[in-house]
């Protein structure tokens, strides 16, 4: 193998360092191998935000070692990162911004085996000092997750690492079972960090701030005041090229089980005794034991028209993209308070929503046509779109002589803040994590079997798809099932935008 030629290292000075939270490590230096290094994930998202850590100085003392099935240079792979930074990167970066990311950067072809990966990462350690960490990045289809662990055990780089899954960590409780037990073989539980991006949000976040840091909130979060809850991720985004991943997934595997319960645990959990990573851990898996078995009465399966004449696809797939069930929470908080999740492919809109319903006030003061109730129940409503937005809607009397009312609401987003430029993309936010062994916004090895073990039954007799024109919000039988309710997407009233 040719020796790895590393440009000299361009450094900015650190920030003012951080308090740490209990349970969180310093950060020290570390290596980061970045598995699938030229694949879709790692071009749009990793790269970039890997690249805006060392602009930014959070990470400023790391080492990326690229390794994937093409048979690059180091040139070669710091060319196709600049151009995943110019093409996704939410922070351009100048010529000196990159050569200073470039020169942190090499590549070793996968095929070397793991010889070479680890005569990389010692190159690149060696460089970092002797209190270096690694941190693996699989960024590589679930399929290839147990060949990289084994590469990894082979090339002896288990030792002072962490290692970070991306989704979905099993198919069903059968493999999600296996898929642990041969994990934990090589790194121990503490060093696995299984990915959801969405709770990387600063939205996500925010839950937790608004639910426990309020005293407003914090007493009407309960079956007492609450009458149901929604959270809404429909895509207008069909394939893109992903047909052999997507026909063995669908949308449930895809996105509820990874994504949309892992926010609804943050919506519903008990308060933790700390906001530190073990008692959140506990509190979300708490939530996944106490959630009822997913009946399939209770579940609308979709399939977007021209589906099965995608490339890859079956011509008799049943496969569905698009996907609507209720979900209820067997314990004392949440008894009878249904849950509404939605989700599918080439929707009307992209939309990442969590709609809190509160229990209407009695209407009997107020005179017939004043419009009391006419527009539903107040909502809270989250989006969880980068720029986090919250709103309190609600009734108020429309100025004038007589009684109408209409609905008010108040709005927040964190564009309107002087902190705009601190947010983080949610895998920058969840590197970091990652790197400081802060495990609060991912995903344990209890809570992922728990809710596979709740989806057996959707899983082993699913309903047959329903089709749905592209662009639309799915098949009509999502009416009957949140019935009488009705969704809160599409918004009859757009968010308000910062003049």
């Amino acid at each position: 193998m040719a020796p790895i030629n590393t440009p000299q290292t361009i450094a900015y000075p650190a920030p003012e360092a951080r308090p740490l939270r209990r349970g969180e490590e310093a950060l020290v230096p570390h290596v980061i191998v970045l598995f699938g290094a030229t694949g879709d994930l790692a071009k749009r998202k990793l790269l970039p935000g890997m690249a805006y850590l060392v602009k930014s100085a959070l990470a400023p003392k790391i080492r990326v070692v690229g390794t994937s099935l093409e048979d690059l240079s180091d040139e070669e792979f710091r060319e196709v990162a600049r151009e995943a930074i110019n093409d996704f990167g939410n922070h351009k970066l100048t010529d000196l911004e990159w050569d200073a990311f470039a020169s942190r950067v090499s590549y070793v072809p996968q095929s070397a085996g793991p010889e070479a990966l680890a005569a990389a990462v010692a190159e690149a350690e060696a460089e970092l000092g002797p209190e270096v960490q690694r941190l693996h990045y699989l960024s590589v289809p679930p399929k290839a997750a147990r060949e990289v662990i084994t590469m990894l055990r082979d090339a002896n780089l288990v030792e002072r690492s962490r290692v970070v899954m991306e989704k979905p960590f099993g198919t069903d409780l059968a493999s999600a079972v296996a898929l642990n037990d041969f994990v934990h073989e090589t790194f121990r539980e503490r060093q696995i960090f299984r990915i959801d991006h969405f709770l990387g949000k600063e939205a996500a976040q925010n839950i937790l701030a608004f639910r426990f840091a309020n005293g407003l909130f914090e007493p009407i979060w309960n079956r007492n005041f609450i009458d149901h809850i929604q959270i809404d991720i429909p895509e207008t985004l069909g394939l893109d090229l992903r047909a052999n991943f997507y026909e063995s997934t669908g949308a449930y595997k895809d996105m509820v089980v990874t994504h949309l319960f892992q926010v609804m645990a943050f919506v519903v959990m008990e308060p933790p005794t700390a906001l530190e990573p073990r008692a959140i851990s506990e509190e979300k898996n708490k939530v996944f034991r106490s959630m009822l078995p997913i009946d399939t009465a209770n579940v609308v399966r979709g399939q977007y028209v021209g589906y099965r004449e995608e490339p890859g696809v079956a011509r008799d797939s049943d496969t569905e993209t698009f996907i609507a069930l209720k979900v209820a929470i067997d314990n004392w908080r949440w008894a009878g308070v249904p849950i509404y999740l939605r989700t599918g492919k080439r929707m009307a809109e992209g939309q990442r929503i969590i709609s809190i319903a509160f229990k209407e006030a009695p209407r009997t003061m107020f005179p017939p046509g004043s419009g009391v109730g006419s527009q539903g129940p107040d909502h809270l409503t989250f989006d969880l779109a980068d720029s986090s937005k919250v709103s309190l809607s609600f009734y108020g009397k429309r100025p004038g002589p007589g009684m109408k009312l209409e609905k008010l609401s108040m709005q927040f987003s964190t564009q309107e803040t002087e902190y705009v430029a601190d947010v983080l993309e949610a895998y920058e936010r969840l590197i970091l994590d990652a790197m400081r062994g802060d495990h609060t916004l991912f995903t344990t090895a209890e809570g992922i079997e728990s809710l596979w073990e709740r989806s057996a039954q959707l899983l082993d007799d699913p309903p047959p798809v329903k089709m749905y024109p592209q662009g639309t919000w799915g098949p009509n039988a999502i009416h009957q099932l949140i019935a009488p309710n009705g969704w809160r997407l599409p918004f009859e009233r757009t968010w308000r935008e910062k003049a």
